[in-house]
């Protein structure tokens, strides 16, 4: 069982971060303060005609490299620390990719699935409506998240645009391509964990060519993961739901037609195991690819995979990520690993720009330079410095910011 929080665990990684690099207390006061932070009482009338409140959030922890950049997540189990702590992240992985954003992030503390789409819709323009004065194409642009998906971000573009009195699409990312939206960005941070996965492999010395993958999750980054590393010619031989994991199925698009069509994975010919049993599997590679948290002390002493690859935020707690580093399994970290959705989403925010849009082949070309620059850092660094790859990607991001820090000085 994990002993500390996601707010505290990003903290320790940036203090470990900190001393690492010799950077100075000052400088760790500025890092490890978010630079600004709204909460606000989401009312929703439900159609019922029944009013009621959710808290909502929105973090901006830098603006240092650019506006704020941070997706947008509806859960019940979500609140202000671990908002704070995947802004901080963002941060990180904004700099490390090279992205001229700071990390921001928010949400509601909601199921969605009991709400209408109706209801969704009022929700989210309220939630809008709120943090409306801290959000821009210049200050802050959201992004889905958890719970959140294309129409939503077209209503908070919408509700955003009727406020300003024109169409401001670079408002927000991964909208529908009517609205200005990028090709490639659904699939784009699915995509990025797979060239992590490749490329990891090569480190280790393995083909990819019918190396074996088990996926823990099967939503928007489990899914196109699993279809790029299909592509790639990787044999996934396990994924997972939240009502636990199947094996035994012929290929990802046949099990994805079982799952459209019956909203289960027990597909004909398959053997159901539990979400356990496939972190456990004898694999080359596993990918973490659902919440926080899924590999702890409990859960990592029994990991045989020789490589994990984060496809979720925060999956491993600090106890799980001791036990693997003294297993000798490479772990290529979150803000490298899942770091493909916010590259294409900077992307489309270029776009939205300049009112001119790419093809698929230019998007995927530019996130497999920029992933494989960020790849190749991180690699660099945890060689030259003796250090894990979490430790090396960290590394990098925050030395980046504190340059900036340093750069800009301090006002007045």
């Amino acid at each position: 069982m994990t002993t500390e929080s996601a707010f505290t665990t990003a903290r320790a990684q940036l203090r470990k971060a900190v001393d690492q690099l010799g950077l100075s207390e000052n400088d760790w006061q500025t890092l490890s303060t978010p630079r600004r932070i709204l909460e606000v009482a989401v009312p929703l009338r439900r159609d019922n005609d029944k009013v009621e409140m959710y808290k909502g959030y929105r973090v901006q922890y830098s603006t240092t490299r650019g506006p704020s950049k941070g997706g947008v997540r509806f859960h019940p189990d979500i609140d202000l620390e671990e908002t704070v702590a995947l802004a901080m992240l963002m941060t990180w992985k904004c700099a490390l990719t090279n992205l001229p954003f700071g990390g921001a992030k928010g949400g509601i503390a909601v199921d969605v699935a009991q709400l209408s789409e109706r209801e969704n819709e009022r929700l989210t323009r309220r939630y809008t409506s709120e943090i409306l004065p801290i959000i821009g194409p210049e200050r802050d642009i959201p992004a889905p998240d958890v719970g959140t998906d294309e129409r939503n971000m077209a209503w908070m573009m919408d509700t955003y645009s009727v406020n300003a009195g024109f169409s401001v699409p670079g408002v927000v990312t991964g909208k529908p391509i009517v609205l200005g939206g990028s090709l490639g960005r659904t699939s784009a941070t699915g995509d990025g964990v797979a060239i992590s996965t490749r490329e990891a492999l090569r480190v280790r010395g393995i083909k990819p060519q019918g190396a074996t993958v088990a996926i823990q999750g099967f939503g928007k980054v489990g899914y196109w993961a699993a279809v790029a590393l299909e592509e790639m010619g990787l044999k996934v031989v396990a994924v997972s739901d939240v009502k636990g994991a199947v094996t035994g199925f012929k290929s990802i698009k046949e099990l994805w037609d079982h799952f459209t069509a019956h909203h289960n994975l027990d597909a004909p010919g398959t053997d159901r195991l539990t979400n356990e049993e496939l972190l456990h599997l004898e694999v080359d590679v596993l990918i973490p690819a659902a919440l926080a948290d899924a590999i702890t002390e409990k859960t990592a002493h029994g990991i045989k995979a020789k490589i994990i690859v984060e496809g979720a935020n925060a999956p491993t707690s600090p106890e799980g990520d001791a036990i693997l580093n003294d297993k000798g399994i490479l772990v290529v970290p979150d803000i490298l690993a899942n770091s493909g959705g916010v590259i294409v989403s900077y992307f489309e925010w270029v776009q939205d720009k300049q009112n001119y849009f790419w093809d698929s082949h230019e998007v995927k070309t530019n996130l497999t330079d920029i992933m494989m620059k960020a790849f190749s850092e991180v690699e660099d660094m945890a060689k030259s410095q003796s250090v894990t790859w979490r430790e090396a990607a960290h590394m990098l991001g925050v030395s980046r910011v504190a340059q900036a820090h340093k750069l800009r000085g301090l006002y007045p």
